[in-house]
C-alpha cells in the first residue's frame, strides 16, 4: 500500500507536466455512449500547458473527431516504465488556432498533415482535465524495483509507492 497526497494547484499542474514529460504518448479514449470497448488510440501530446490542459494535433475528418462530435469526454492514459502512472478525463475543445498551431508544430507533424501547417485537415485538441489521478514511486524506478525483488523473495511488503488524486483547481 502506497502513501496518499493529493496534489492541488499549481503543484497538480506541476506533476501533470512532469508524467507528460517522460512520456508524451498517451492512449487517447474517446467515449461511446458507455458502449465497450471504448475507441482508444495512441496520441503523441504537445504540450501541457500552465493552466493544466493537454494538446493534440487531430485530422478534422478522423474518428477520433467525428467521436469528440457526439461526445466531449475522453480519457488520456499515460505510463513510463512501470515507475508513472496518470489517468485523466477531461473534456476536450476541437478548433484551429494558427498561433498555437505555429507554437506547437514539429516537422514530424507533416507525416500526417501533407500540406504542413496550413493543412486543411489540422486540428487541435484541448484536454482540459475534470479529474486526474496518479501513481508513483517515492524513491526511483532503481530503487522501487530493487524493493519489488526483495518483497518478492523474502514475502515482506516494501512501501515505495505513492498515489493521489490531482485537482488543477
Amino acid at each position: 500500500m502506497g502513501d496518499l497526497k493529493n496534489l492541488h494547484g499549481e503543484e497538480a499542474i506541476k506533476k501533470l507536466k512532469e508524467v507528460v514529460a517522460k512520456t508524451n504518448v498517451c492512449m487517447f479514449c474517446t467515449e461511446s455512449d458507455g458502449k465497450l470497448p471504448m475507441p482508444t488510440r495512441p496520441m503523441d501530446t504537445q504540450e501541457v500547458d500552465d493552466e493544466g490542459s493537454f494538446w493534440f494535433f487531430s485530422g478534422k475528418s478522423s474518428n477520433k473527431n467525428r467521436e469528440i462530435a457526439q461526445d466531449d469526454t475522453v480519457q488520456l492514459l499515460f505510463t513510463h516504465q512501470h515507475s508513472d502512472f496518470l489517468s485523466v478525463t477531461g473534456t476536450v475543445d476541437v478548433f484551429k488556432d494558427h498561433a498555437k498551431v505555429e507554437e506547437l508544430w514539429n516537422g514530424l507533424l507533416k507525416t500526417w498533415f501533407k500540406e504542413g501547417k496550413d493543412d486543411p485537415e489540422l486540428t487541435l485538441l484541448r484536454v482540459r482535465p475534470t479529474e486526474a489521478y496518479y501513481w508513483g514511486t517515492k524513491n526511483g524506478k532503481i530503487v522501487s524495483t530493487l524493493k519489488v525483488m526483495v518483497s518478492a523473495a523474502t514475502g515482506l511488503q516494501m512501501d515505495g509507492a505513492v498515489e493521489g488524486s490531482v485537482n488543477i483547481e
